[in-house]
């Protein structure tokens, strides 16, 4: 008998039209599982893991959900020493408003990417050579969407992640002054095509996501197996081709679109 301690209050509108899943006991056994997932619920969602769709939701599957959530560390704790390669990162507060000052609601808000580093680790060792962390505290960092553990400290949200996780420096508040580190490479993507090859005018909806733009940035390099840095093979100005579903996308101010990824997922130059 399969059993899981899940509390599901249901809303009633028509249909049962979703289902919520939160954290409070009660025992639901494998039986009850079987009579869940023939609800005719047309989706079932879950904070941390979006939206289920009918017919997803496994017996064997269920004691594999985890709700994943910051770890709040004690008060009785004063500090957070990283280890190697790891740096701390303070978390830039989700943005409120648009650039235009409209108030955005909570499920508005876009996740943030960025943040202030606050402390860092000793660093590692490639072969015989002891690598420093090139990032200093205090730096204003834009790190990979998804990577990192979140930490609560202090009542306040922090990110413990690796220093190849770091995408670049921002010393301003503009994303195209983007500072790429490592093997990263800061792209400006091209506008998308506003006609077919035929003429034909494209709407907002069926105009494909251009993967061709302008190098504006390059990282100073990757690090080989003795620990010496290997300088891209890219340069400013290059108009590159790229992987379509690679690295992290930002919006200017100015609201020119950009990518930055690593220099592997450049596929092409072109001229």
């Amino acid at each position: 008998v399969l059993s899981s301690k899940v509390t599901i209050p249901f809303s009633y509108p028509q249909e049962m039209a979703a289902t919520q899943l939160t954290a409070s006991p009660v025992t639901v056994s494998a039986r009850s599982l079987a009579s869940l997932e023939g609800l005719r619920a047309s989706s079932a969602k879950l904070s941390s893991f979006g939206t289920l769709k009918p017919g997803t939701l496994r017996h064997g599957q269920f004691r594999s959900l985890v709700v994943r959530a910051a770890s709040v560390v004690a008060p009785k704790y004063t500090s957070i020493k990283p280890l190697g390669d790891r740096v701390l990162v303070k978390i830039k507060e989700a943005e409120e408003k648009t650039m235009g000052g409209i108030l955005l609601p909570s499920t508005a808000q876009s996740k943030p990417q960025g943040g202030e580093v606050v402390a860092v680790g000793e660093g590692r060792t490639i072969g015989k050579n002891k690598i420093d962390i090139t990032v200093p505290t205090g730096a204003q960092i834009i790190y990979s969407k998804y990577a990192g553990t979140e930490v609560e400290f202090n009542d306040v949200k922090h990110l413990i992640l690796k220093e190849d996780d770091i995408v670049g420096l921002l010393e301003t508040e503009d994303i195209k002054d983007l500072k790429p580190l490592n093997d990263r490479v800061f792209i400006k993507v091209a506008e998308a095509e506003e006609k077919t090859a035929g003429g034909l005018l494209l709407t907002e909806t069926t105009k494909e996501k251009p993967s061709i733009g302008t190098v504006i940035a390059v990282g100073p390099g990757s690090l080989d197996e003795e620990g010496k840095l290997q300088p891209l093979p890219i340069s400013t100005g290059s108009t590159v081709l790229y992987s379509k579903y690679a690295g992290n996308d930002f919006k200017g101010k100015d609201g020119s679109n950009y990518i930055a990824l690593r220099a592997s997922d450049v596929m092409a130059v072109l001229s």
